[in-house]
């Protein structure tokens, strides 16, 4: 048999998740704990009858085959339960400990386990009555406590909202959720309130309340809720002396404050919001002191230092010179920097500073005369107030973050926590893509992914997964190709893997990369290893990169994981997964990528964004068709501003933009795109594009079934496609423009020339044999480009038919054939043979007999 589960002393969230799982799982049994909760027993008094569930002893006689267990993920086992019996967990809390292989766990962070059970059963149509409806809300409002507190969920809200649609009675709901106290918790209520001490541990309100009790009171959770609404704390910490023994109860709003794992050091257990414990032969002032120094282990400050800071951080020497301090920072764009000398911090120089000091004509000046002297630093486990202390303090706007070790690992700025305050609270903890890494990539790379993190902590360097390779995974579109940016040295590391691993390293010091080639034969042909991960891997370290003019390449600096993202064209290209062992899967987010993913949007990072680099345009459009984005308007202003600036685009560039968007699956919308936007004819006044080469390059897809491959690369074949009706004059300029080469030129001139054999091709009357004569000397591509493009039916038909029977017709004689007949070789084999494949294509002979009689013939001619 099947049977469902719930803990002890259980509250309306399990009671009415076992109700709910029921629904679910009709052959399994709702079993009632052993102890539950006053108002639970009250409740069931009532209704139980209308209810499925059964206490223990009322279960059949048999084994149990399954468990399920809600609302927790312990419970007190039942006969017929062995070690080994499979269990299901479903719970709203997240799973805190190893689960045994028998075990599967399934939850999600929702205000209440009957939510996500509810969930279920609305998406499958399942009925439910008034009364189980009430039960349900009770669940749901219980845990939410009515929908208030701050872990409820826009998920609970429309839960609740069905269930008062199907008749949930919220005056039955309001009697059960505030049932009376008995005398004795009243009393003890009074004496927990009058004793409740509240204070401030690391930015948050926590109380803690005592009480001696003369004997056992009923339920002391109860008096929690009570206590809670009371007060409303982050953490609440009630320790009542039953003269026999300490019962512990501890709850929490906050996420930084695990009161399972504080219960857990005191003997008992629970999870993050809830827990309890029994405490034996210790006094109330002893389980005080204890609880104290537990609570400062344990309770987290609800945003540290690491949180909004910025990883990796650029130094200046004190023995800089000013101007070069200027036109650093003004290239880096920092508003401060920490000056060091051999490791230690000696001060900070701002902007301010430098502007000042270069008035003062102070320009070869060495910035350790100007700096702001000092060594201020916080820890990136510190909290919000201690930065703050910190930064009024020293008066610095910039503080730098050091490690255990004492190393600068980053700086803080006041930047930081202003954008701190506009963000919501659960965006500052990075969510984790561990999981939708371990769904979506291949198993072996995934493996390859690992070892190379532990290769970059061991060295210290926190490693990413950039750009794409996070986009896509986000958008449940998973992307093999890994960009890696380290922060640290890139060949350091590919080092230290070919010393772990084998293979070898090429390095580009100016760009500060490396590429680990695992396996020379595989890299050498572009192919992957067996296992299907990668011959190589590209490492960058991060790097900010600045623009000495308009359009020009750029200059780069090795820089902060932050920076290197700020140099990427949009946000949703500016989102990172940390690989290194120890931060393995954390979502980097500086620049709103996941939201604008999420919406939809297509945004640069800045203004000038597109002046530096007008291709942005061009990738601006791919991207946005690729995922059926919208540019956003501010974006959209942005490109009509720089639109301009296209031309200046080096031709090498501008080919390779174009070479992008021809390998999307569907080019032609991007490229009408381009053609709204105005950018085509900014790169040639020629180029347009038009409804009617937008179906071309659908015919030419749907062509290509006939293909076992294609004859080229596709985005030769679009390219001609689109160009081949232009002029000659156009061909040139745009061969130019794009710097084609020479297979895409030549590929061009092919479809040129067989423009000016339409008349000829589509002649009344034409033999087959002319046709081939005329048809012969071009390749498979431009055969397949002039018959996608032709507007005449005849010509299409005719090169089709050339293609698909007429080519691949051989003679069935050779020139082993000609030699046995005794014709002497020479030349004269070619014109023999071409004869012969004329008439087989003419139908005057068929075969090989007939070849070898006209063989003779022409031979007796010659």
């Amino acid at each position: 048999m099947e049977v469902i589960l719930t803990h002890e002393h259980a509250d309306f969230d399990a009671l009415a998740s076992l109700l709910a799982a029921s629904k679910l799982f009709p052959d399994a049994f709702p079993v009632l704990p052993r102890q539950i909760n006053r108002n639970l027993r009250d409740f069931l008094t009532l209704y139980r009858s209308s209810l499925p569930f059964r206490r223990a002893d009322e279960l059949p006689r048999r084994g149990v085959e399954h468990a399920i267990f809600v609302d927790t993920q312990t419970a007190q086992a039942v006969r017929g339960m062995t070690a080994a019996t499979p269990v299901r967990i479903i719970d709203h809390h997240a799973c805190e400990r190893d689960l045994p292989e028998h075990y599967y766990y399934w939850g999600e962070p929702v205000g209440a386990t009957t939510t996500l059970l509810l969930e279920q059963i609305v998406s499958r149509g399942f009925p439910i009555s008034p009364i189980e409806a009430t039960l349900l809300l009770l669940g749901i409002y219980e845990d939410t406590g009515s929908l208030s507190y701050t872990s409820t969920t826009a998920r609970d809200m429309r839960c609740a909202a069905w269930l008062i649609e199907r008749g949930a009675n919220l005056e039955v709901v309001n009697d059960f959720l505030h049932h009376p106290l008995t005398p004795a918790q009243q009393r003890l209520l009074k004496q927990l309130s009058d004793r409740a001490e509240t204070l401030d541990i690391a930015g948050h309100t926590v109380v803690i309340a005592q009480a001696q009790a003369d004997a056992y009171v009923d339920e002391i959770s109860t008096l929690a809720h009570k206590l809670r609404d009371l007060f409303d704390p982050d953490g609440l910490f009630l320790i009542v002396d039953l003269q026999d023994r300490i019962q512990f109860v501890a709850r929490s709003t906050s996420n930084h404050i695990h009161v399972g794992d504080i219960a857990a050091a005191l003997g008992g257990g629970g999870h993050a919001r809830a827990a309890a414990a029994l405490v034996r032969d210790r006094s109330l002032a002893e389980v005080r002191s204890q609880l104290g120094a537990l609570l400062a282990q344990h309770v987290r400050p609800p945003v540290t230092v690491a949180q909004i800071m910025s990883w990796g951080v650029t130094t200046f020497s004190p023995e800089l010179s000013v101007v070069e301090a200027h036109n650093r920072m003004r290239r880096i764009g920092h508003e401060g920097f920490p000056v060091v000398e051999n490791g230690q911090i000696l001060g900070l120089i701002t902007r301010r500073d430098l502007d000042r000091a270069l008035h003062h004509h102070m320009h070869a000046a060495p910035i350790r005369r100007i700096m702001r002297a000092g060594s201020f630093t916080v820890g990136p486990d510190d909290s919000i107030q201690t930065l703050q202390n910190r930064m009024m303090e020293a008066g610095w706007g910039q503080v730098p973050v050091q490690n255990e070790q004492g190393e600068m690992i980053g700086i803080v700025t006041r930047t930081d926590l202003l954008k701190l305050w506009a963000t919501p609270e659960q965006e500052l903890s990075p969510p984790s893509m561990a999981l939708k890494m371990e769904a979506a990539l291949p198993e072996d790379l995934l493996d390859l992914l690992r070892r190379v993190g532990q290769a970059a902590a061991n060295l210290q360097f926190p490693l990413y997964g950039v750009g794409g390779f996070a986009r896509d995974l986000l958008l449940g579109r998973p992307n093999f190709d890994v960009d890696l940016v380290v922060e640290g040295d890139a060949a350091t590391l590919a080092t230290d893997l070919t010393q772990r691993y084998g293979g070898r390293v090429r390095t580009h010091k100016r760009f500060g990369t490396a590429k680990w080639i695992r396996d020379d034969d595989a890299f050498a042909a572009g192919h992957a290893l067996a296992d299907g991960t990668p011959a190589s891997l590209d490492f960058a370290a991060a790097r900010t990169e600045f623009y000495e003019e308009a359009t020009a390449l750029p200059v780069v600096e090795n820089s902060s994981i932050k920076l290197d993202l700020h140099r990427r064209d949009f946000t949703i290209n500016t989102l990172a997964i940390r690989l290194d062992e120890g931060r393995w899967g954390e979502l980097i987010d500086f620049y709103g990528g996941q939201r604008d993913l999420e919406q939809g949007i297509i945004r640069v990072l800045h203004s000038l964004s597109f002046i530096e680099d007008p291709t942005r345009i061009l990738r601006a459009a791919r991207f946005e068709q690729r995922f059926s984005f919208q540019i956003e308007p501010r974006t959209a202003e942005l490109i009509a501003d720089a639109i301009d600036l296209l031309p200046r685009i080096s031709p090498a560039r501008m080919r390779h933009e174009f070479e992008l968007i021809l390998q999307e699956r569907r080019p032609e919308q991007a490229l009408n795109r381009l053609q709204e936007l105005g950018a085509l004819q900014r790169v040639d006044l020629a180029l347009t594009w038009t409804p009617e080469q937008s179906a071309h390059f659908r015919r030419l897809r749907a062509a290509l079934a006939e293909y076992a491959t294609p004859p080229d690369a596709m985005e030769r074949l679009y390219l001609a496609l689109w160009l081949c009706r232009m002029s000659s004059a156009v061909h040139k300029r745009i061969t130019h423009a794009l710097n084609l080469n020479s297979r895409s030129q030549s590929l061009l001139a092919e479809c040129a020339q067989l423009r000016t054999l339409i008349p000829a091709i589509i002649r009344p009357g034409l033999a087959s044999s002319q046709l081939d004569q005329l048809l012969h000397p071009f390749s498979d591509a431009a055969l397949l480009l002039i018959r996608i493009d032709a507007d005449d039916w005849l010509l299409s038909e005719r090169v089709h038919d050339y293609t698909a029977h007429l080519r691949p017709q051989q003679t069935l004689i050779g020139g082993a054939d000609l030699k046995a007949l005794g014709i002497p070789a020479g030349p004269i084999y070619k014109r023999i043979l071409a004869a012969i494949r004329a008439a087989r294509l003419d139908g005057r002979i068929a075969t090989r007999e007939e070849e070898i009689a006209l063989a003779r013939t022409l031979a007796d001619g010659r």
